[in-house]
């Protein structure tokens, strides 16, 4: 019969091979931060006649897929979010005027005869498009009558463009122009005109060689004129698109030039080559050669999560990227609780072997392995269902990556491990050693709890120090949370600070937060419209010469306070999950330890924030659940050894366990976070400055998280275990194996 290691080969053949078709039959879909364009989020509004519900915004909805792909947009992205949002994403567009004005147009579109001329300010007079002002009468044709609308150009005309229609019904279009064409071609009355909003945007006449009474035949006509190619096909989508059932408001607005998506897509690349490398000579310097097949398990993940992303058509996104990165180092932590445990399991039997020591590794490892990766998928699942925008996709990468860490820990890393450890020689295995980290610890024994009173008492006055910062700093919320324009500028040289808030003033912005970093001029301010930005341009281009519009984000006030909410929603969440995830595993008291020590750490990174000025956005949200994420992933490993070490020593007092359990996980705990440090280095070299600030929360993040595992969660475990009367967990019973029948036997 087979057994048990030849189908876990042949399910590691299997998710690998699957892997490499789904990779290379499908292209990745990269999001607007990556390739350029710009994304809007309109949100309808109840109308005197239409409530906006679901319905009508997807009819909206349709409207405006209809007037995207008359832009001429490649591959545009239109979805309705909720019952009321609208998510437009437009490729390769970076002049977000055009698109608001173009794609967000509302009302109604109409036809009308003209009853003549009128005065500025008489009832009912409109402006027309060429100075004047007219009076009209009542619609003759509605938006719904217009089958067509394009722009078009002819040869034999010679330079120019027209605008061509199609009408769905001919006798209303030939009964208007019939009448018009009754007048002199001078007269107002003559002019057919199109109202879209109640604004006039086109008012032609007919046509000198339409006699009186005959009209335009064939439910065709044209718009001539001195239209350039934008103009005429401008008036064409708005014709086109007719009316939207609902109004729309503008709620926000992203646009990012493609330069800097191609410079975030080579950082990116960079930042993952650079710190896989720097895990790889790390794993293999510390377990030789069983460092070695986890690295080639380690490229395996990065196939099976990218594979598997591919496969889900997610979209990548710049925090996607940086999660995918940031995966590596956490994908490394899985093999590492193993090696710990399989050098344990030697060094206690010699004897047996190493592939003997090498399944009870994997065995025992499976607990910590799974309640660590549970509680990052509570934060990833948190940033999925409560994060806008590209932070979504962190969310999702970091699921992906999560999961695909388990396939490559404990399936192609033990299919690896099991063919060649037995085969070679226990120093070489990197197995057989207790390692550095942990023979320091044997020799000196260090009793951490004796000082646990000190030690909470340290904790709590570096808290005191960030809630300071909060108080004395506060917080420098982005534009996301605040609501707003955010817009970065690439200058041709660079422009002083000073210099480019006098620009920005002079462009009518005085009360504009400016920021300027070498070539990279940023301006911030609340109620600073798309007319105002486009004279900062102008203005800088005074200064500095040619100047690029590299990023632009608009975030109206009430999604502002929206994603300021969910985000306050998104940590309370997380942490009442992780206790009650705890509470059911473990027991209450360590539950509650491991989250006031989750509090502390969180409290110390915002602190840190404040004081150092830091922007807080959705980035930084990720970063902060993806800290909760790995601190209680870290205090879950030291529990789920103090548990075990509780059992076997009864009789002694708790506190032992507790001081034992820290000392025998603490060169997991260093060689995971000495991992984790290497790939977020290399974000912090080579991701930018947005990139920069999430490595800079994740690495004081994992430096509190770890720290506070021992001298925070150990001692309030011993305090809080005095209002536990429970008694201590039952040893675990080592598995017997019956004896097999018939010649064969199952491993």
């Amino acid at each position: 019969m087979f057994r048990a290691p030849f189908w876990r080969a042949v399910a590691a053949c299997a998710v690998t091979a699957i892997s490499i078709i789904a990779t290379l039959s499908a292209a990745p879909r990269l999001g607007l931060d990556l390739r350029g364009g710009t994304e809007l989020v309109f949100e309808t509004r109840d109308s005197p006649t239409v409530k906006a519900d679901a319905a009508a915004t997807d009819r909206a909805l349709g409207v405006l897929r209809q007037r995207a792909d008359a832009l001429g947009v490649v591959d545009p992205t239109l979805a309705r979010s909720g019952e009321r949002r609208i998510i437009v994403q437009l490729p390769g567009v970076l002049d977000p005027r055009q698109a608001a004005e173009v794609i967000g147009r509302t009302a109604q579109l109409a036809f009308h005869p003209v009853l003549g001329a009128a005065r500025q300010g008489e009832e009912g007079a409109l402006p027309d498009d060429m100075g004047g002002w007219l009076r009209l009468g009542p619609a003759a044709i509605t938006g719904d009558g217009v089958r067509d609308a394009a722009e078009r150009s002819d040869p034999q005309r010679g330079p120019g463009w027209f605008v061509g229609l199609d009408f769905r019904e001919e006798g209303p279009w030939r009964k208007l122009t019939a009448e018009a064409a009754c007048h002199p071609y001078d007269d107002p009355r003559r002019r057919v005109v199109i109202v879209l909003d109640q604004e006039i945007i086109s008012s032609p006449p007919v046509d000198s060689s339409i006699a009186c009474g005959s009209g335009i035949p064939g439910g065709s006509s044209e718009i001539t004129g001195s239209f350039t190619h934008q103009e005429a096909r401008d008036l064409a989508v708005l014709i086109k698109g007719g009316a939207l059932p609902v109004p729309l408001d503008l709620v926000s607005q992203r646009t990012v030039g493609p330069t800097l998506g191609e410079e975030a897509i080579e950082a990116s690349a960079k930042a993952a080559v650079a710190g896989l490398i720097l895990t790889a000579v790390f794993i293999v310097a510390v377990y030789r050669l069983a460092g070695l097949l986890s690295v080639v398990a380690l490229v395996c993940y990065g196939l099976i999560s990218y594979a598997a992303l591919v496969a889900m058509g997610a979209t990548f996104t710049l925090p996607g990227l940086a999660g995918f990165v940031l995966a590596i180092g956490m994908a490394i932590d899985a093999n590492v609780l193993v090696f710990e445990r399989t050098r344990e399991e030697y060094g206690k039997a010699p004897r047996r072997g190493l592939r003997a020591a090498l399944g009870q590794g994997f065995r025992k490892a499976w607990s910590a392995v799974a309640d660590s990766n549970v509680t990052t998928l509570i934060a990833a699942g948190l940033l999925f269902w409560l994060a806008s925008g590209p932070v979504k996709g962190f969310g999702v990468t970091l699921a992906v990556g999560v999961l695909a860490s388990l396939v490559s820990a404990m399936l192609i890393t033990r299919v690896l491990t099991h063919a060649v450890m037995g085969r070679v020689g226990p120093r070489l295995s990197g197995l057989a050693s207790t390692g550095t980290v942990r023979t320091w610890l044997a020799r000196r024994n260090p009793q951490l709890m004796r000082r646990r009173t000190l030690w909470l008492a340290v904790a709590g006055g570096l808290a005191a120090v960030a809630v300071a910062g909060l108080l004395v700093r506060g917080l420098n919320f982005g534009v996301e949370f605040t609501g707003g324009r955010l817009v970065e500028f690439g200058t041709a040289r660079p422009v002083a600070a000073d210099v480019a808030s006098q620009a920005v003033t002079r462009a009518g912005v005085p009360a504009a937060v400016v920021q300027s970093t070498g070539d990279v001029v940023s301006v911030r301010a609340a109620g600073v419209g798309l007319e105002e930005v486009a004279r900062i341009e102008q203005e800088l281009e005074r200064q500095a010469g040619e100047v690029t519009k590299q990023r632009e984000e608009f975030i109206g006030p009430t999604l502002g306070e929206e994603l300021r909410r969910n985000a306050l929603i998104a940590l309370g969440v997380a942490v009442a999950m992780q206790l009650l995830y705890l509470a059911v595993r473990f027991r209450w008291t360590f539950g509650a330890a491991a989250v006031l020590a989750l509090v502390v750490d969180a409290s110390l990174v915002v602190g840190l924030f404040a004081w150092l000025g830091k922007p807080v956005d959705g980035v930084f949200l990720a970063a902060m659940l993806t800290v909760i994420g790995y601190s209680v992933n870290d205090k879950v490993v030291v529990f789920d050894r103090v548990r075990e070490l509780w059992a076997a020593r009864r009789r002694e007092p708790f506190a032992a366990a507790v001081n034992g359990a820290i000392l025998e996980t603490m060169p997991r705990t260093v060689n995971t976070g000495l991992g984790a440090l290497f790939i977020l280095m290399a974000l912090t070299v080579f991701g930018g400055d947005s990139l920069r600030d999430f490595a800079i929360a994740l690495v004081a993040g994992i430096v509190f998280g770890t720290l506070s595992s021992a001298f925070v969660a150990g001692p309030l475990a011993i305090v809080l275990a005095r209002f536990d009367r429970r008694p201590p967990p039952e040893p675990a019973r080592p598995r017997t194996a019956r004896a097999p029948r018939g010649t064969g036997a199952v491993v």
